[in-house]
């Protein structure tokens, strides 16, 4: 609608201006024309196409400084701001004694022509000034705050609000891990999110429909525990069908973190420059790292693909293969590491019974 307008805007300016042109010819050019009419139609339409030409490149221009915005940091849009409305404000100021200036009538164009070039100027001055010394207004603010030191020096980063993602509630270690302490900053659940999951919920799956009611228990659970950190917005998007193209599109206009453990999720959201936390990148990094030489107490569940061998599983469910550990299928014993596969499927573990190294 905003795009229609603008090139509708430009076009009319561009015939309008096309129109009256034929009035600032001299009365000698206009004398010997015979058809005036024709020649006003005639200019008004060329007026119309170079306002066409003016408004496709307006267009362009407000969709590259819409989407500078919008990546743009809320500190430094505001700082900008701050410095945009003084400039102009200065610009006002110093430019005033000019219209007061008797100018003759045919250098007229100066005063105006001052005005936009001193207004360009002044407001491009602010805004540069605002991106050198805007931090260090936040001093002004509090200055005996270690913190807003901090941000006011750039060494410490304002942590961004993170957006949890369907997937993430249901998986449950969200909860978890809340309460560890690691995680910190506001945790956003847009409305949507909420509708997906009560259409998981209200499926007729009965898979799905336990998935669903999980999630929202989790939830439910985590608003009552960090009442002031769950956050339900009512944000939506009705021109976005997707509820990933939703997430994707409100972490870019809050410019928030997204937390997810949907593996397709995290790759649409980091090509759009949109930062993500991974759960399962978490627990991954978060798995303890055997080496060769390395024991751990193993409960030996089943046989392996060898008739020696025994299966057994850590916590994080990597599987171990123990060689030699066929005839201890369902005793505890301690193993000893002897290497380590990863493959596309996870990692695998390979050891043997600590008997059997010793003998």
């Amino acid at each position: 609608m905003l795009d229609a307008i603008i090139i509708i805007s430009f076009i009319l300016a561009g015939a309008g201006i096309g129109l009256y042109s034929v009035d600032l010819l001299p009365s000698d050019t206009l004398a010997q024309v015979t058809n005036l009419e024709g020649l006003s139609l005639v200019t008004t339409g060329f007026g119309a196409l170079i306002g066409v030409a003016f408004g496709l490149i307006a267009q362009t221009t407000y969709h590259r400084i819409e989407k500078q915005v919008r990546e743009m940091p809320v500190d430094m849009l505001l700082s900008r701001s701050v410095g945009l409305v003084l400039g102009l404000l200065v610009a006002n100021l110093m430019l005033a004694p000019i219209f007061l200036l008797p100018i003759p009538r045919e250098f007229a164009f100066i005063k105006p022509l001052a005005a936009v070039l001193g207004s360009v100027m002044f407001a491009f001055s602010g805004v540069s000034l605002a991106d050198t010394h805007g931090r260090a207004l936040l001093r002004l603010i509090n200055p005996h705050s270690v913190e807003t030191m901090l941000l006011a020096e750039g060494t410490l980063k304002p942590s961004a609000t993170k957006i949890l993602d369907t997937s993430c509630i249901i998986d449950g270690r969200i909860e978890d891990l809340l309460s560890t302490g690691f995680l910190e900053g506001q945790l956003l659940v847009p409305q949507f999110i909420l509708q997906e999951l009560q259409q998981v919920a209200d499926a007729s799956n009965g898979q799905k429909r336990v998935r669903g009611r999980r999630g929202l228990d989790i939830l439910n659970q985590m608003k009552e525990a960090y009442p002031d950190r769950i956050i339900i917005h009512p944000a939506d998007y009705e021109d976005v069908t997707t509820v990933d193209a939703k997430l994707v599109r409100l972490a870019l206009d809050i410019n928030g973190t997204l937390l997810t453990n949907d593996y397709n999720l995290n790759k649409v959201a980091s090509l759009q420059k949109v930062a993500v936390l991974n759960v399962n990148d978490l627990a991954q990094a978060m798995r303890p790292a055997y080496l060769p030489g390395d024991s751990m107490d193993l409960k030996i569940l089943k046989q392996g693909k060898e008739p020696d061998q025994g299966v057994g599983y850590l916590n994080d469910g990597t599987m171990v293969v123990v060689e030699d550990g066929g005839s201890y299928i369902g005793d505890e014993v301690c193993v000893i590491v002897t290497g380590a596969l990863q493959t596309s499927a996870g990692r695998m573990i390979f050891a043997r019974p600590e008997a059997s190294v010793v003998a």
